[in-house]
Parts: structure tokens; C-alpha cells; sequence
């Protein structure tokens, strides 16, 4: 019953947070911060103080990798090509996905915006490598299909 009340919250959440990105471009920290701690509480519900433990700490750590990538990109392109809405998402996502589902996710998270990107230029509007998408929205949908599949799939 908690995996099924956590993940209806979390669809809950996921949609406000892509509402929010879509409309104003990015993802308050209040929001970050709730899918967190329903994550953190998921864990230590079903696995007890080690499991959310461990689940902490590996939110911290993809929250700090996506970090330091978004500080490299940075470095290199002088631009942002990661806001920091979505590094804190990926850091919070973590919690929920762990690493091992963390390839899942940001595969069917660019997945997700490529086509969405596909859609646009065939409707006409025309992409440039200046050209702004809001992301939050698919690495929700990412972290919501990841979360499916560990908790009803066999991966990940």
C-alpha cells in the first residue's frame, strides 16, 4: 500500500513540477525537496533506517555528478545547458531510482525531449543550438516510467 500511495504522490508532484518548468522555467526547491523526502520516506518505510541511508547518499552522489557535469558544460560552452531546477530533480530522482536506475531515467528522459524536439520542427518551429526547452518535464516522465519498472518491471 505505501508504493502505491508514494507513487500516486509522486505522479501528483511530477505533474505540478512539468506544469511549473513548462510555464515559468523552472523547478522550485520546495518541490525538490518534497519528492525527496516522500522518497526518503518510501525507503525507510519498506527498508528501515539503512535503506534510506543508502538511498540519501545516493542522491547526494548523482545530485553532485550532475553538478560537476553542469559546472563542465559550463566551462566549456559558456552556457547553461543544465539548470540547476534539474540538478537538484536529478539529486531528489535519485533518491526514488537509486543508480542503478539512473541510466534508465535520463535515457527515456532524452528520449522524451528529442521526440518532443522531433514535434516542434515538424510543426514548424524552428531549433537552434540557442534554442531553450524545459527539461524538468522529461526527466519527470523519466523518473515516473524508472519508478514504474522497478516497483512492477524485472529491471533496473
Amino acid at each position: 500500500m505505501v508504493i502505491v500511495v508514494s507513487f500516486a504522490l509522486l505522479c501528483l508532484l511530477s505533474a505540478v513540477l512539468a506544469w511549473i518548468d513548462i510555464r515559468h522555467g523552472i523547478i522550485p526547491d520546495w518541490l525538490n525537496l518534497t519528492i525527496a523526502g516522500l522518497g526518503l520516506s518510501k525507503a525507510v518505510i519498506i527498508g528501515g533506517a539503512p535503506a534510506g541511508l543508502e538511498a540519501a547518499c545516493e542522491g547526494a552522489a548523482i545530485g553532485a555528478t550532475f553538478w560537476l557535469l553542469r559546472r563542465l558544460y559550463f566551462t566549456f560552452r559558456e552556457v547553461q545547458g543544465l539548470g540547476l531546477g534539474d540538478v537538484k530533480f536529478l539529486a531528489a530522482a535519485g533518491i526514488w531510482s537509486g543508480v542503478a536506475g539512473l541510466p534508465v531515467l535520463v535515457l527515456v528522459a532524452a528520449l522524451t525531449a528529442l521526440a518532443c524536439a522531433g514535434v516542434m520542427q515538424l510543426a514548424g518551429r524552428q531549433l537552434t543550438g540557442q534554442s531553450s526547452i524545459s527539461f524538468g518535464p522529461f526527466l519527470a516522465i523519466g523518473l515516473l516510467f524508472t519508478s514504474a519498472v522497478q516497483q512492477y518491471g524485472s529491471c533496473c
